[in-house]
C-alpha cells in the first residue's frame, strides 16, 4: 500500500487472475464500490487506485481489497452483492475479519433454499438459535430476526429435529384501525399474520406451503390462541413481541413443552399497544422479558442494531434518519 499525492491510495496485488476477479467483469466490483463510498477507484493492471478526501473511507476500501484478495486466492466465490455487504460490514466495524463471515459462514439448509448470514450479528444469531431452547432477538426492521428464525424452523422440520413449527403474532394494528374484516377467522387473522407466510413462501413452493398448513405441521395462529396449550416437540415463533402485554409474554412462553424450541422477535421502538382505559400506556411485555430474563441459563438475547439492517441499503438510512431524530427530541 502506498500514499499518493490528491488523497489517494493504490493497493497492488501480485496474482493477474485474482485480481481480475477482485475488480469484476467490466470492474463491476470497482463500480459498486466507488457508488457506496462516493470516492473515485480507479484500476491499471494488477494495481487499484482509491481518490477520497475522507481518510476512513480510504482505509476501509484498502482493508476491503486486501481481505477480499486473500479470500478470491483461498477459492471463495464473490458476487457484487457480497462485494457491497463486505463494505457495509467494514463501514459498521472496520476491525472485522471477513472470513469468519465469508468462509466460517453458518448455513442453514431449508428445502426449499440454503440461508446464510448476512453479517456478523446474523452470524451470532443464527449460533444462538443453534444452541439454545429461548432465544430472544430484538432490533430494528430489516434485520432478519423473522426470516433467519423461520429458516431454522423449516431445517429442523426437515431434519426431523421437530414435528412441527407454530408461527404467531399479537393481533395488533400498527397504527391503524382496520374496524371489522370480513370471512371466516383464518380470512380475519391473515392481514396480522402476512409477514409470516411471506417469509414462508420464500423458502417453500406455495403448494408445499399449502399441504403443510393443511395437515397442521405449520400453524399460524394469532397470540390469543396460545392460552391453555402445551407444546411438545415444536418451534414456536412469536413475531412482533414488541406488542404482546406483559401477561401475554408471560402465558407464551409458559407454553414451551418438551423437545421444543422458542424464539421471539421484536422490535422496542415500534409498540403499538394501545392506551389503558385510564389513557396509561401499557408496558411491552418484550421490555419486561428483557429485563427479567436475560440471567436465565438457557434463553439468549441477541440484540441487532441498525447497522445490522439487510434490507435495501435505504432501510438502514430511514432507521438511522428516524433514531437520530428522537435522539434530537428525546429530554436530556
Amino acid at each position: 500500500m502506498t500514499a499518493l499525492p490528491f488523497s489517494t491510495e493504490t493497493v497492488s496485488f501480485s496474482d493477474p487472475a485474482i485480481a481480475n476477479l477482485l475488480f469484476g467483469p467490466c470492474n463491476a466490483n470497482l463500480d459498486i464500490l466507488s457508488d457506496a463510498s462516493s470516492a473515485r477507484i480507479s484500476n491499471k493492471g494488477t494495481q487499484v487506485f482509491i481518490e477520497s478526501d475522507v481518510p476512513k473511507t480510504r482505509q476501509i476500501l484498502c482493508n476491503l481489497f486486501l481481505q477480499v484478495y486473500a479470500l478470491l486466492r483461498a477459492g471463495q466465490t464473490f458476487s457484487p452483492q457480497d462485494m457491497r455487504r463486505a463494505y457495509d460490514m467494514l463501514c459498521s466495524d472496520p476491525g472485522i475479519d471477513l472470513a469468519q463471515i465469508f468462509q466460517k459462514a453458518v448455513f442453514v439448509r431449508t428445502p426449499g433454499k440454503t440461508v446464510t448470514a448476512r453479517n456478523m450479528a446474523q452470524k451470532k444469531y443464527l449460533e444462538n438459535l443453534m444452541r439454545n431452547d429461548i432465544v430472544i432477538a430484538v432490533g430494528p426492521a430489516g434485520t432478519g430476526k423473522t426470516y433467519l428464525a423461520v429458516a431454522m424452523a423449516l431445517s429442523m422440520l426437515h431434519q426431523h429435529r421437530i414435528k412441527r413449527i407454530l408461527l404467531t403474532r399479537p393481533a395488533v394494528e400498527a397504527g391503524e384501525r382496520l374496524g371489522f374484516l370480513p370471512g371466516d377467522l383464518a380470512e380475519k387473522i391473515n392481514p396480522y399474520l402476512r409477514p409470516l407466510y411471506d417469509a414462508l413462501h420464500d423458502m417453500l413452493p406455495p403448494q408445499k406451503v399449502s399441504m403443510m398448513l393443511e395437515s397442521g405441521t405449520i400453524e399460524i395462529a394469532p397470540l390469543a390462541f396460545m392460552r391453555g396449550r402445551t407444546l411438545n416437540d415444536a418451534f414456536i415463533i412469536l413475531d412482533e413481541a414488541q406488542n404482546t402485554t406483559q401477561e401475554q409474554m408471560k402465558m407464551f412462553l409458559t407454553r414451551m413443552g418438551f423437545g421444543s424450541r422458542m424464539v421471539v422477535t421484536g422490535d422496542t421502538t415500534q409498540i403499538d399497544l394501545p392506551p389503558s382505559p385510564k389513557g396509561e400506556q401499557a408496558r411491552s411485555g418484550l421490555i419486561q422479558a428483557l429485563d427479567i430474563l436475560h440471567a436465565v441459563p438457557g434463553i439468549a438475547i441477541h440484540h441487532f442494531s441498525p447497522a445490522d439492517v439487510v434490507r435495501h441499503p435505504l432501510v438502514g438510512a430511514i432507521v438511522n434518519a428516524y433514531d437520530s431524530k428522537e435522539k434530537e427530541q428525546s429530554p436530556d
